[in-house]
């Protein structure tokens, strides 16, 4: 990695966390001046306009949320152990500090900024996705019942699960999140064989 690019990572790093507690209209560039410790130059040497360290910083922290789900199904060996692996980190609200950056971005993107309106969207599809195949190969491992609907299944857990961090960032207790992740838990072992 070049020290350009090192550089580019460092702004991303340090500004992501800010702009995903602070909003991407909220977050100003003495914001990220400050947490980066560069000057205006330092930082727009290095990207065009705030946008696109929003975009970085969204892709950024989608990547990091991500990692730790895949990791938490990889070590799954059973649908529902799969199951659990992912809520477990979900239900983890230092894997989410600042809240949810799907949530976050995808509120405050949605009528104002089409590209990282574009990547929520596939955000979504991926978290989505995760729960379906879950789903699916549970059917065909035979370790869930083929009355699980994998596309109902992956689209409510997941909308369920984000409005719990949302009532987790609200809030500020973690209340609500036990009570959803249990009721997903609850309705998952219906369909396991």
């Amino acid at each position: 990695m070049s020290k350009a690019e090192r550089t580019k990572q460092f702004i991303i790093e340090k500004s992501a966390p800010i702009i995903n507690k602070k909003g991407m209209a909220g977050t100003s560039l003495s914001d990220i001046m400050e947490a980066t410790k560069l000057a205006k130059g330092g930082i727009y040497g290095n990207f065009e306009n705030k946008e696109e360290i929003c975009t970085a910083s969204f892709l950024y922290l989608r990547s990091q949320l991500a990692v730790k789900l895949d990791h938490a199904l990889a070590e799954g060996k059973s649908a529902k152990e799969k199951l659990y692996n992912i809520l477990a980190v979900y239900g983890n609200k230092e894997n989410m500090v600042g809240g949810c950056p799907i949530l976050n971005f995808g509120v405050e993107a949605d009528d104002t900024n089409p590209v990282i309106k574009e990547q929520v969207k596939k955000a979504i599809r991926s978290a989505q996705k995760r729960f379906f195949d879950l789903a699916e190969k549970g059917i065909a491992n035979k370790e869930l019942t083929p009355e699980i609907n994998p596309e109902h299944f992956s689209i409510k857990t997941f909308a369920i699960i984000e409005g719990a961090i949302l009532y987790r960032k609200v809030f500020d207790n973690e209340d609500q999140v036990k009570i959803v992740l249990e009721s997903i838990k609850t309705e998952f072992e219906k369909y396991v064989i």
